[in-house]
C-alpha cells in the first residue's frame, strides 16, 4: 500500500476527496457545499491530472468544473461547459458522467448528460459541443426514462480506435458508434427488457452500467435492470453470465485494471427491494469472465445490512494489486487495497453516495 492514490466520493451534499501516503488516508470536504455530485473524471493524460466535476445545485443549476491541483482549487468556466444547442428545445438537468478518452484521443473528453445525450470536448473538459447524430437518433422519440431519469450515463472508448465509442442509456439501451459519432447502431441483442411486451426489444432496455476487459478491449460486462451479461465483440451481441450470483439485479459493475476476465457487481435484492442481496454487504467477482462469482465480505459488515451501491459508486484505482473502492446510500465509503479480499471501511455517516472514483498519481 505505497502507491500515492487519490480517491473521490461525489456525494448528494458535495464532493470528498481522500489521498492515500504511505498507508494512511487523510480526508478533505466537502467541496461545493450542497450541490450533488453525480460525475466525476480523472484525466491522467497529462503531465498534472485534472479532475472533473458535475456539480448540480438547487439554486445555480448544473455545471462542470475542473481542478489541476488534485482538488485543492476548482475552476468554473464563465460560459456553461456543457449547454444543449438553442434549436433543440432542450435543458441541461444533470451531468452523470465525465469520461476522458484514451491516448488515442488527446485532449478528448466525453459527458454523458439528462436529457440524454452524449457532448465531446476537445480542449481537455474546458467547452462541449452535442454529438448531434445520436441526439437526432430515428428511435430517441421512443426513448423511455428509467427510475432515476433519462441518463446517458456510460461512455466506454476503444483504446486502440478513438472513433468507435459506446454508450449506455437508461431506458434506451446500449448504442455504439465506429465512425466517431457519425453513426449510432443499437447494441442489445441478447439483454432483455422483461418490463416491456417484447423482451428482447432491439432498444429500450434499462442498462444500469457497462465496463470493459482489462485484457480484451471487445469484452465488456453489463449490469442490467434484471440480468448480468458479458460481450466477446464489443456490444454487438451479449450473453447472459448472472448464474451464480445471488441476485442479478444491480447498479454498478467495475472491471479490473489489470487482470483480464475479472469484473465485479454489487447485487441488489430486487427493483422492488433495492438493499443489498440476502440483506449482505458483499462485492461479488468473476475471474472466468462470468463463468462463477466468489462472494467478497472480509471486513465487510456481518448482519443486515441495507447500505444500496448505485451505479458510479464503485471503482478501482489502477494500481497492482488493485484497490476497489465502493460508497453506499448509508454514506459509507469502503475501500480494498488487494483486489477485494479484504476491505476496510474509510467513511461513514457521509451524505448519499453518489459516485466514487479513484487513481494512482504519484
Amino acid at each position: 500500500m505505497t502507491d500515492d492514490v487519490l480517491l473521490t466520493a461525489g456525494t448528494r451534499k458535495g464532493l470528498f476527496i481522500g489521498r492515500r501516503r504511505g498507508g494512511t488516508w487523510q480526508f478533505d470536504g466537502p467541496r461545493f457545499n450542497a450541490q450533488a455530485v453525480y460525475s466525476v473524471g480523472i484525466d491522467l493524460r497529462r503531465s498534472t491530472p485534472r479532475l472533473l466535476v458535475g456539480g448540480d445545485s438547487a439554486h445555480w443549476g448544473p455545471s462542470v468544473f475542473h481542478s489541476d491541483d488534485l482538488g485543492a482549487t476548482w475552476t468554473e468556466p464563465a460560459r456553461p461547459a456543457v449547454r444543449f444547442p438553442q434549436d433543440t428545445g432542450a435543458s441541461l438537468e444533470r451531468v452523470w458522467q465525465l469520461h476522458p478518452a484514451g491516448p488515442a484521443a488527446p485532449g478528448v473528453v466525453y459527458a454523458g448528460t439528462e436529457p440524454a445525450a452524449l457532448f465531446r470536448s476537445a480542449d481537455e473538459g474546458e467547452t462541449f459541443e452535442l454529438v448531434r447524430p445520436l441526439w437526432e437518433h430515428p428511435t430517441r422519440g421512443q426513448w423511455q426514462p428509467g427510475g432515476g431519469g433519462e441518463a446517458l450515463h456510460t461512455v466506454i472508448t476503444d483504446p486502440r480506435d478513438p472513433d468507435v465509442v459506446t454508450v449506455a442509456v437508461s431506458a434506451a439501451g446500449v448504442f455504439r458508434t465506429t465512425d466517431g459519432g457519425g453513426t449510432w447502431q443499437p447494441s442489445n441483442e441478447g439483454v432483455s427488457a422483461v418490463f416491456m411486451p417484447d423482451p428482447h426489444p432491439k432498444f429500450g432496455q434499462c442498462v444500469h452500467k457497462i465496463a470493459q476487459d482489462a485484457g480484451d478491449p471487445d469484452r465488456l460486462y453489463l449490469q442490467n435492470h434484471w440480468g448480468v451479461y458479458r460481450s466477446d465483440d464489443h456490444g454487438v451481441t451479449w450473453t447472459d453470465i448472472g448464474a451464480g450470483l445471488p441476485s442479478d439485479f444491480g447498479f454498478a459493475a467495475v472491471a479490473h485494471p489489470h487482470h483480464a476476465d475479472t469484473a465485479y457487481v454489487f447485487p441488489i435484492h430486487a427493483d422492488s427491494d433495492r438493499v443489498p442481496a440476502e440483506r449482505r454487504c458483499r462485492v461479488y467477482r468473476t475471474s472466468d469472465a462470468g463463468g462463477s462469482w466468489q462472494a467478497l465480505s472480509a471486513g465487510l459488515p456481518e448482519g443486515d445490512h441495507y447500505g444500496t451501491v448505485l451505479r458510479d459508486a464503485m471503482c478501482t484505482d489502477g494500481a497492482n494489486p488493485a484497490g476497489v473502492y465502493f460508497g453506499n446510500r448509508n454514506g459509507e465509503l469502503y475501500a480494498s487495497a488487494d483486489d477485494g479480499e479484504t476491505w476496510q471501511l474509510l467513511a461513514s455517516h457521509l451524505p448519499d453516495v453518489l459516485c466514487v472514483r479513484a487513481a494512482v498519481v504519484g
